[in-house]
């Protein structure tokens, strides 16, 4: 007896426990079903109940109603999600989830809807996603509605706001309750109110929610519009020069790592390397034969990748380039117009046998996590792989101005780029000094080619946008001269940002190309001229 009372009491709190439940998905399959029977002109007051309620399956049901994939039964009036199966329906129970077999289409009536329905629909969803527990969809949404405000869905904003705790979600939502403000019918001085708050928020998107208020607004209204464009206007003109300087020193560091290569052959040898370019190219497709192998054998080693192809490129290209000198540059000193014509040669050979092997089109070479991605500082918008690539342009500067200045090698590649024939008569093998240099100058180009793989197509012509570009910058910087080629680069890439927006891209480079040869005609030696008895003489 006292098993039979016991069993009795436990299904008894069972029974209590899940009853609240059992009658929350009652009411809301009767809000479901409640949309079969209503007209259009109650749909709104339906939509708006289903959302009150916050429930997750209300998302799925609202989307399938904007849709037109809601049907109600004639038989019983239950309304089920649908999707067509031939001449029947497939049915799926909207609160469950689970699958309630076939119909044929006339055993169903569909709910019929129209455009003041779907803007109900789409007020409802933002009201449900704005009240999602997971922060980021809660961010997406504030965005979204941020994007293209509605005042019908201002009562939404407004008890998201007051359930909202996170910082970032919550400036959001101020933003779009003060874009739906001023679509409002609310009072001038609630509007007024909104106004400022644009004016301080100072983003894009701020512009073209005022702009579009301004001709429709009250003549109380329209000053204060006027003189918040104007404000963040202002604003932006300021974020906008940081901006392209940002641009430019990004495509400056990209310069300075196709350039410096180029400017310890230049300067210690003299040998205008029309093949520099393809160093760059190989550098690339060696960090895409890396990552390759990396994705294919070793996948958890795919955010090391770039860190493994750095030594493999430098090594590859300054074998290369070593090859290259050794084999056919040594035997045209003296004769820079034929040295020019076989360096180009040879580009155009490597270009070829790379079209061969990997074939004509691009190649994929991804980003790792930590160079994917921005961040904003003020109104400044900054990526992660640029960030990056300039801090490595700068390793790379520093640690071949540690080569130069602290090495027995650096010393001898100084002496020589100063006095070839004093450098000889001292013992210095200046033969091999030119081997080394030229390899290490195709070294740094390979390297240069891992870093251009993250912003540029990896393609057998990556090298040949740069290498014009580098040749500006080693000539304007002054020939050999690493600190020249450092001022040379951030100088070109920011006048190149500064010119883009008001000459385009390729009359911006002819003025940046006019420029030089006029500067040029004043200093020949560049920013930074050397100091030698050679070069002086």
């Amino acid at each position: 007896m006292y098993r039979i009372i016991q069993t009795v009491l436990a299904a008894l709190f069972l029974f209590v426990a899940m009853a609240p439940g059992l009658r929350a998905e009652e009411g809301l399959r009767d809000l479901v079903n409640a949309l079969g029977e209503a007209k259009l002109s109650e749909m709104d007051e339906h939509i708006a109940a289903l959302a009150r309620t916050g429930k997750p399956e209300a998302v799925a049901i609202l989307e399938a109603l904007g849709e037109g994939g809601l049907y109600a039964r004639k038989a019983d009036g239950q309304v089920f999600l649908t999707k067509e199966s031939g001449s029947n329906l497939t049915l799926t129970d909207p609160i469950s989830g689970d699958s309630a077999g076939e119909a044929p289409k006339a055993a169903l009536s569909k709910i019929r809807v129209n455009n003041s329905v779907r803007r109900a629909v789409r007020t409802a969803l933002g009201s449900l996603t704005l009240l999602s527990p997971d922060r980021n969809q809660r961010l997406r949404a504030a965005q979204s509605v941020l994007q293209s405000p509605d005042p019908d869905a201002l009562g939404a904003i407004e008890n998201a706001l007051a359930a909202e705790k996170d910082g970032a979600v919550r400036a959001v939502l101020e933003q779009a309750r003060a874009a739906m403000l001023l679509l409002s019918n609310r009072p001038v001085e609630e509007k007024k109110e909104a106004v400022r708050l644009l004016e301080e928020s100072g983003g894009r998107e701020a512009l073209p929610i005022l702009s579009a208020a301004l001709g429709s607004a009250d003549e109380s209204l329209k000053p204060d519009i006027e003189a918040a464009l104007a404000s963040i206007e202002q604003a932006q003109a300021f974020w906008n020069a940081g901006q392209n300087i940002w641009y430019g020193l990004s495509l400056g560091s990209v310069l300075l790592l196709a350039a410096i290569g180029l400017a310890i052959t230049f300067g210690v040898m003299g040998i205008i390397n029309m093949a520099h370019g393809e160093m760059v190219m190989l550098g690339a497709y060696t960090t895409f034969l890396v990552q390759d192998v990396v994705r294919t054998s070793f996948p958890h080693l795919f955010d090391w990748s770039l860190a493994i192809a750095l030594p493999l490129a430098f090594l590859v290209t300054g074998a290369v380039g070593l090859a290259l000198e050794r084999g056919v540059i040594r035997f045209l000193y003296g004769r820079p117009l034929e040295t020019l014509l076989a360096t180009w040669g040879i580009s155009l050979i490597l270009q070829q046998t790379v079209r061969t092997i990997f074939g004509p089109t691009n190649r994929e070479v991804g980003n790792p996590s930590w160079m994917s991605g921005a961040f904003e500082i003020g109104g400044l918008a900054i990526t992660w792989n640029r960030l990056w690539i300039i801090v490595f342009a700068l390793a790379v500067f520093a640690a071949l101005l540690f080569l130069l200045k602290k090495t027995p090698m650096g010393l001898q590649m100084r002496a020589v780029t100063q006095n070839r024939r004093m450098a000889s008569s001292m013992g210095i093998r200046t033969p091999w000094v030119d081997a080394l240099t030229f390899a290490l100058g195709s070294g740094i180009a390979g390297i240069a080619g891992v870093a251009l793989s993250q912003i540029d197509n990896v393609s057998p012509n990556l090298g040949q946008g740069y290498i014009i570009d580098s040749f500006m910058v080693v000539v304007f910087g002054g020939v050999g001269n690493l600190w020249g080629t450092l001022v040379g680069a951030f100088s070109l890439g920011i006048l190149n940002k500064f010119l883009e927006p008001y000459a385009g891209a390729v009359l911006g480079k002819i003025l940046v190309l006019v420029l030089i040869i006029l500067f040029i005609q004043k200093r020949p030696r560049g920013l930074f001229a050397l100091k030698g008895r050679a070069v002086e003489a």
